[in-house]
């Protein structure tokens, strides 16, 4: 899946404007901070997925799958890489933590999601949403994991009708957990029609994938992260 149109993955990049860079502590590998995601350190020495990078304190960078973290994290490789990141040894990694930062950017998505139907950015209903992609509105059309063949192809040959992408994003869950999120019954396909929108949305979820299946949630998404050298701490917040 690729960012709808033209617009940027992250709603704050800006072709003109530096982006700082982060390291991943166990690869090398570089991203921005939008592509990788930050683990905080609280005043106890406990580690925290913080995938808004909001948390104050300081933080360190993965930019991993969950299946490398888990066993990074399962041979005490983690813990080796976050002590000399955070400069102490005085660093509790749970065991738990894919899990946790997995959850995170689930919880993440299913905000953003819930924002953008509040702020009627956001269409369902199979009609509607085909009705608005042969017109052209559509920007971001994404089904659930349970929706049926025949109607993604439909939806999917609307938007290339009305000039679209290939095919829609496939929601990593069922229609059940969709519909919850944005509090409505029974939704099996959402489309967007506000660019901004559409490029946050396509950014949670493509986080998210990104860390559940890598090769699913980068492609034709997020550019490939490049190995070099970057300090690996960050001080303070973002």
């Amino acid at each position: 899946m690729r960012n709808p149109r033209n617009d940027p993955l992250s709603p704050d990049s800006s072709d003109d404007a530096h982006v700082p860079e982060r390291t991943c502590v166990l690869t090398r590998r570089k991203g921005t901070k939008d592509e990788l995601i930050r683990l905080a350190l609280g005043p106890d020495g406990s580690v925290a997925p913080d995938v808004r990078a909001r948390a104050p304190g300081r933080g360190a960078w993965i930019g991993t799958g969950r299946t490398m973290l888990d066993e990074a994290n399962a041979k005490g490789r983690l813990k080796g890489a976050l002590q000399r990141a955070f400069k102490t040894n005085a660093v509790a990694v749970p065991a738990d933590l894919g899990e946790r930062t997995e959850a995170a950017l689930r919880q993440a998505a299913l905000d953003r999601l819930g924002m953008e139907a509040r702020s009627g950015h956001l269409l369902s209903g199979f009609d509607r949403i085909e009705t608005a992609a042969r017109s052209g509105k559509v920007r971001l059309l994404i089904h659930a994991a349970d929706a049926g063949e025949d109607g993604n192809r439909s939806l999917d040959q609307a938007w290339r009708v009305g000039g679209g992408e290939p095919q829609g994003m496939i929601f990593p869950e069922e229609r059940t957990i969709l519909s919850m999120a944005l509090g409505r019954e029974n939704v099996v396909h959402v489309a967007l029609t506000d660019p901004a929108a559409a490029a946050r949305v396509s950014h949670v979820l493509q986080r998210w994938r990104a860390f559940t299946d890598p090769d699913r949630g980068l492609e034709g998404g997020s550019p490939a992260l490049r190995t070099g050298s970057a300090d690996e701490l960050d001080e303070g917040t973002e």
